[in-house]
């Protein structure tokens, strides 16, 4: 097909490789929507995507927090809408998870049932919308009922449910799994929960592990996640929700991976020369008695690795399955996420490069 598609989030780390894969897959133009300075943003995507595709895409400043962010955008000639834009920190303040993530998507999802050649409405949310459910979780609604450990995972959800009132539009919902590397080499060029909490494992800063060793991960890279949004955003693909996340065999433990982590780290000399032990595995009552306690000493190193840790520790307590058949039958082509090699290869990039102090792993490349 060609058409416009609007891309909220397009100067982001996901939204980027979104961008790129539409521009080489699809025939469309690309209106992508960008917060903040326009013309700096434009500069860089434009220099990032190439000289092929420059006269597809327009970029135009879109705040999310704006009360009609859409009012300067002609939905007429509008065939796809692709909302990444999000705030995705585990730690995000409820007022921000609110504004952003909740009223956000409701204002995209406005301006959607306002184009009336569109074909369809792709919203990027997460696994984490089940939030503190255990067992199976089946590429369906959820309910909300088990509670949520942190504003994240609510305000994602809470996106969810606000959808499901606009009946009339043909959406699709793609819940990823959590992103650790730019691609299947292991290349990380931006950190989060992950990569944080095993920086303080490699300088000693964290001994305990929350979480029961038999818990599954769902990781992936930047590189399957944005394959997957383009597929899903296609039209001839069924409408609905996808867990766009490994399959459960594909998955690693909690268990494996620490052990796989410190096996890495223990190649290298300076790690070996602090002699720092493996973590031991705490309950659920433990840990959240010793972040009480950490936080009760002013100005602690330990207070500060543990409160960046707890958003989501509690989800390493709630193992959960996370079926994702509907996937596999729309993408039958998708790739293998192998992802305890991936999480082995990634956490040898950060060794390496000391998290990024070392320079930049490796160029982001946009293919």
């Amino acid at each position: 097909m060609t058409g416009l598609t609007v891309v909220t989030g397009a100067a982001g780390y996901l939204g980027r490789r979104i961008v790129a894969r539409l521009l080489a897959e699809t025939g469309d133009r690309l209106l992508l929507t960008v917060r903040g300075e326009p013309a700096g943003l434009e500069t860089s995507l434009r220099r990032e995507l190439g000289a092929t595709h420059q006269d597809r895409i327009t970029v135009v400043p879109v705040d999310l927090l704006d009360p009609a962010p859409f009012r300067a955008v002609d939905p007429s000639p509008v065939t796809r809408v692709v909302h990444v834009a999000a705030r995705t920190e585990f730690t995000v303040p409820l007022p921000v998870a609110r504004a952003v993530n909740v009223a956000g998507t409701r204002k995209v999802a406005e301006f959607a049932a306002r184009c009336p050649g569109l074909r369809r409405l792709l919203v990027l949310s997460t696994l984490y919308s089940a939030g503190e459910r255990t067992g199976e979780v089946t590429e369906r609604a959820h309910d909300g009922a088990a509670g949520f450990a942190n504003h994240y995972e609510w305000s994602k959800y809470e996106a969810e449910r606000l959808l499901t009132g606009y009946a009339g539009l043909p959406l699709s919902v793609a819940r990823p799994a959590t992103v650790v590397a730019d691609d299947a080499t292991g290349a990380v060029s931006r950190h989060n929960a992950f990569h944080n909490t095993l920086k303080l494992y490699f300088y000693g800063l964290l001994s305990l592990v929350p979480g029961d060793p038999d818990t599954r991960l769902y990781l992936a890279d930047a590189d399957f996640t944005a394959r997957g949004a383009v597929r899903l955003a296609d039209p001839d693909t069924p409408a609905g929700i996808y867990h766009l996340a490994p399959s459960p065999a594909e998955t690693v433990s909690l268990g494996t991976l620490i052990q796989d982590v410190f096996d890495v780290f223990e190649t290298d000399p300076g790690f070996r020369r602090r002699r720092v032990l493996r973590p031991r595995f705490c309950d659920r009552d433990s840990f959240r008695d010793l972040v009480t306690a950490a936080r009760g000493l002013s100005a602690s190193p330990l207070a500060a690795a543990l409160d960046s840790v707890a958003p989501f520790a509690a989800q390493l307590f709630l193992p959960k399955r996370f079926d994702n058949r509907r996937l596999a039958a729309a993408w039958p082509s998708r790739p293998p996420v192998r992802v305890r090699e991936l999480a082995a290869v990634a956490c040898a990039e950060l060794v390496r490069t000391r998290w990024g102090r070392s320079g930049v792993s490796r160029m982001e490349k946009i293919a």
